[in-house]
Parts: C-alpha cells; structure tokens; sequence
C-alpha cells in the first residue's frame, strides 16, 4: 500500500492539472532488512531514506504523512504525525479497534489537521452512480441489502503465520482486512447500521510461523502456532432506514479472487455491483407501462461513462475501463483538496471510526451470541 499511495501522488497532476496541491515525495520510512527502501526511493523518486518513522513524522518538509504499515502502527504513527501538525491519509482499519481509531480521531481534532482513509471503493465510478440510484428513489424504498468481500489469500493451510493471524499486531482477522471496507461501502451506498447479529469462525486454527519479512501469502517454515483471529465472519443487519441485510465475508474461501460487491433490493428495482467488473453496474427497475410489470422487470447492465465520478479525468469514454491505483488517484485528489481548503473531502478518518464501531459491535455480538445496537 506505501507503493499505492507513492504511485497516486505521483499521478495526481497527470489526471488532475488543476489540483489545488502539488505533492513532492520527500521521505519514506521502513526498518526492513533488505534492501526494500532503496529500491522504492529509486523507483518512486523520494529523496530521503529513513529506518525510522518518527524521524519521518517530524521531518522539517513533510506535510502530509501516509500511514501503510501493518495495522499495529497506525495508532502510533498517525498520533504522532497530527502531533506534530501533520496531515494524514491512513489505510484501513484506522486502529487495531475503535479506540484506537478514537485516539486518532481526537489527534486530529485537536491538531486541526485533514486525515483521509483509504476505502477506495467509495471511489468506484459505477459505485457512485448506485448510490445516486439508491438515493433518488429509482428502485423504490430499500428493503434489502447484501453484501459480500469473499477472498482466498488465505485458503493454503501452508501460508505462514504473519502478523495478520495475531491480534496483537493486527487486531482482527478478516474484519479489519475486509469487514471495514464492507461495512464502509453499505452504509456509504444505502445509509447507517443500527444493529447487528453476527457469528466467526476460524477455519484454519494453525499455522507454521513466517520467515521475517514474510506475507500472508508466502509458505510457512517455522514451528506451529495459533491462529488467533477470525477466517469468516456473517452477519445479519438492520439500518436505521428500516431496511435488512447480510454481510458475509470469508479471507479462505477456496475460488474467490477479490469476490467484493453488494446487492441493494427496493420495492421499485435493484441494483448491483460486482468489483470484478468495477465498471459495470446491473439495474433493475419496475416498467409500470410494462405488462405485469414486476415479472418483466429484468437486469440490464449499464456501463460507467464519463458523466459518472471521476471517470473523466481517466478515460474519454463509457466502459473505458479504471482500474484499482486509478481508484487510490481519486483519494490522493480528494485529500489535497481537503488540506487546500480546510474542508474534509472523501472518506475520513473519522469514516474510519464509523466502521471501526461497527467491527467493535460485531466482535461483541459474536462473542456474546446476541445483537447488539450500534
């Protein structure tokens, strides 16, 4: 995610001449034995090699800091960064928990700083245009939602034991890794959360520890240890709109690559989206003209154009495909907008807390086997 982010503010002015900011990379900051952070000052441009990232958050020239290390940092790092009158964009999730996010959240508060979050899937051009559809009353009155962020990148019982599998360093399994973008996108689309039942289970209980410097992804090689956090998560929600929905989202299901996208069903239509075809968007709505209307209201697949998000300022067509750094392209626009105008655009941190509390009240609900008001 730290060469996401490099990457975005590099492009920024190639898609957005007339952006209010423009970004110079000036440091990176990363304690890895190798020679990782060579490489990516090379590659990227930065004119500074830091071990350390307090010498970072400090530094003289640096105004903006991003936070991509692994999820036990970001409180610490991002306090600090606002601390020191920094502003912030912040991967997902923010915290290892709510109150974590909370520290940053008050942080940034009292710094006055800007602080953007990376739910890149807010910034979906076909995503946008569900929301729209939702909120002008196309398909009627939402009755239900579903919602699904299926993975398998952990299905091989042989990948190691990272810090991901150990909620000292990662707080949550796949609810802080999937969970918080899921949770984020139905609310963004459709509206709040009011409650929540919801049941986890662990799939794989072991797994041989990682050689340093390992991902989740690469072969284990060390003694077996536990697997401390959760594979699967489903979910049942009521909205403050009145409406229902299920949440299922799995990091070992066997045959999903990125399975990310929702289904939304009113009382007029529906509409879905599915990630692996990020620009296409499938609508249903009711024809009363139409003979039994409600039996003859098929799907039809309409495509992102050039009037949807910000499509434009990467393609000059509809269906020219964008693809996921595109997505991170917007937020770094949508952040610098913010620090030039003192006025949050696009998702926050405080987005963040929002999901945060909402992974909290899932915790509790599937540990206390009930539901749980948010």
């Amino acid at each position: 995610m730290g060469q996401v982010h490099a990457r975005a503010l590099s492009r920024l002015l190639q898609h957005y001449p007339d952006a209010p900011l423009a970004p110079r990379l000036v440091a990176v900051a990363d304690n890895a034995p190798d020679d990782r952070t060579k490489r990516a000052a090379d590659a990227y441009g930065f004119e500074h090699l830091l071990t350390d990232w307090r010498e970072l958050v400090t530094h003289d020239e640096i105004d903006l800091v991003c936070v991509t290390g692994p999820n036990f940092i970001h409180r610490d790092v991002a306090v600090a960064a606002a601390e020191a009158g920094k502003h912030l964009w912040v991967e997902k999730p923010a915290g290892r928990n709510a109150a974590e996010t909370a520290e940053i959240v008050a942080a940034v508060e009292a710094a006055g700083v800007q602080a953007a979050t990376g739910f890149n899937y807010r910034n979906v051009p076909a995503v946008d245009r569900a929301r729209e559809i939702v909120a002008s009353g196309r398909i009627g009155t939402v009755e239900h939602t579903v919602v699904r962020f299926l993975a398998d990148y952990s299905a091989d019982p042989d990948a190691a034991l990272s810090w991901r599998f150990q909620n000292e360093y990662s707080g949550s399994g796949v609810l802080g890794d999937l969970v918080s973008h899921a949770a984020d996108l139905v609310q963004h689309v459709v509206g709040p959360i009011a409650e929540l039942v919801v049941d986890r289970a662990t799939f794989i209980p072991q797994r041989r520890a990682a050689l340093p410097g390992a991902m989740h992804y690469e072969k284990g090689a060390g003694d077996l240890g536990a697997v401390e956090n959760e594979d699967y998560v489903n979910a049942l929600f009521r909205l403050q709109d009145g409406s229902r929905g299920i949440l299922e989202s799995s990091r070992t299901a066997v045959g999903e690559q990125n399975t990310y996208g929702f289904e939304v069903h009113g009382t007029q239509g529906a509409v879905q989206w599915d990630f692996r075809r990020m620009n296409e968007l499938r609508v249903s709505s009711v024809d009363p003209s139409a003979g039994q209307p409600y039996l003859n209201s098929f799907y039809t697949t309409e495509y992102a154009g050039p009037g949807d998000g910000e499509l434009s300022v990467f393609q000059p067509g509809t269906n020219n495909p964008i693809g996921f750094d595109d997505l991170k392209v917007v937020e770094a626009r949508r952040l610098v907008e913010s620090i030039a105008t003192g006025r949050p655009v696009g998702a926050t941190i405080h987005d963040a807390l929002t999901a945060a509390q909402v992974l909290d009240a899932m915790i509790t609900s599937s540990d206390e086997r009930k539901w749980v008001s948010l």
